[in-house]
């Protein structure tokens, strides 16, 4: 994990409408992710932005999609951690995929905040907690919000 070279770019949202989509898997990095990304939407203005949970990050694609038509950004959430089945890469793949034909196809920024983590240590130092040496939850919330405001520009 690298962590070097990450943008730090906050740009003011004002007037935008957010949402954060997040899955319910790992309740701590979940938790660490959210209050990440929630931190991220109120350092661009942004104030009382929903959270709604899917069951797991397989899911995201598809509550996105719906949300994209409803909201200016969509910020989804998850984490998959490798098991010893090839379901890690399948789930990957497909939020993957989902997420970015989301945001290609409505035009609406999806803040990609999906951690793919070979164990949960990685995911915990990526979650945003006391202690993490990254915070991929705000990452991903100013990363959608930024891009709205560059493209409503």
């Amino acid at each position: 994990m690298s962590g070097a070279g990450a943008p730090t770019t906050i740009a003011d949202a004002t007037g935008l409408t957010a949402v954060i989509v997040a899955a319910s898997w790992h309740d701590t990095v979940m938790d660490g992710l959210i209050d990440g990304a929630q931190r991220g939407v109120r350092a661009c203005g942004l104030q009382d932005v929903p959270v709604v949970r899917v069951p797991g990050t397989f899911e995201l694609p598809v509550a996105a999609s719906r949300l994209a038509s409803r909201y200016d950004v969509v910020i989804a959430l998850g984490v998959v951690i490798r098991g010893g089945t090839p379901h890690f890469e399948y789930v990957c793949e497909a939020a993957t995929i989902g997420l970015t034909k989301v945001s290609v196809e409505t035009g609406t920024p999806v803040g990609f905040g999906v951690l793919t983590c070979d164990d949960e240590q990685q995911a915990l130092d990526r979650a945003g907690l006391e202690g993490s040496r990254e915070d991929k939850g705000f990452e991903a919330a100013t990363a959608a919000l930024v891009t709205a405001v560059t493209l409503k520009d």
